[in-house]
C-alpha cells in the first residue's frame, strides 16, 4: 500500500527510485523476465539505492543499466517520494520524470527484462503492471499539467 505521508510504525528496509521516461505523451515500460520478482509484469526503469548513494545518481545508473542510454541530470526531475508498506517490509519510493526531446535507442538488459514498449499512461493502466505502479502513474499524471491521455 502506498502512502503520501509517512505512516505510523513505518520501518524502511531500503529505498527505491523509478523514472517516468517520456516522449511525446508516451512512457517507456520494461517487461520483466519471468524469473524476476513480479515476473512477466511491466514497469518503469527503477532500482534500489545503494548504501550512501544519492538518489539522483541511482536513477541515472538504473536508466543506463536498464535501457542502455544515459541521461544527464539536467534531463531528470524529481517528482515526489511515497512510503510503501508491503506485508513483509516497508520502503521509500522516489519518483522521477524525464522528458525526452527524441526517442532514444533502447537496449534492454536481457537478464532483467525481455521487452520494452512506449505507451500512453492511460494504456499502461490496462497492462499487467508491477505492484502499485498504477497508483504511481495516477499520482504523477493526475497531479501534473500532463493528464492521462
Amino acid at each position: 500500500m502506498i502512502y503520501k505521508k509517512k505512516p505510523q510504525k513505518f520501518n524502511s528496509r531500503f529505498e527505491v527510485v523509478s523514472c517516468f521516461v517520456e516522449h511525446q505523451g508516451e512512457i517507456l515500460l520494461l517487461h520483466r523476465q519471468d524469473y524476476k520478482p513480479e515476473g512477466n509484469t511491466w514497469g518503469v526503469p527503477a532500482g534500489k539505492v545503494d548504501e550512501g548513494e544519492i538518489v539522483l545518481n541511482t536513477i541515472m545508473r538504473e536508466i543506463q543499466e536498464e535501457t542502455g542510454f544515459a541521461l544527464p541530470p539536467s534531463k531528470i526531475s524529481y517528482f515526489d517520494k511515497v512510503y510503501v508498506k508491503y506485508p513483509g517490509y516497508d520502503f521509500v519510493y522516489h519518483i522521477f520524470h524525464a522528458c525526452l526531446d527524441h526517442k532514444r535507442k533502447v537496449s534492454i538488459n536481457p537478464k532483467e527484462h525481455k521487452d520494452f514498449k512506449w505507451t500512453s499512461p492511460k494504456n499502461a493502466l490496462k497492462m499487467p503492471l508491477i505492484q502499485d505502479l498504477d497508483t504511481c502513474i495516477k499520482l504523477f499524471y493526475d497531479n501534473s499539467n500532463r493528464k492521462l491521455i
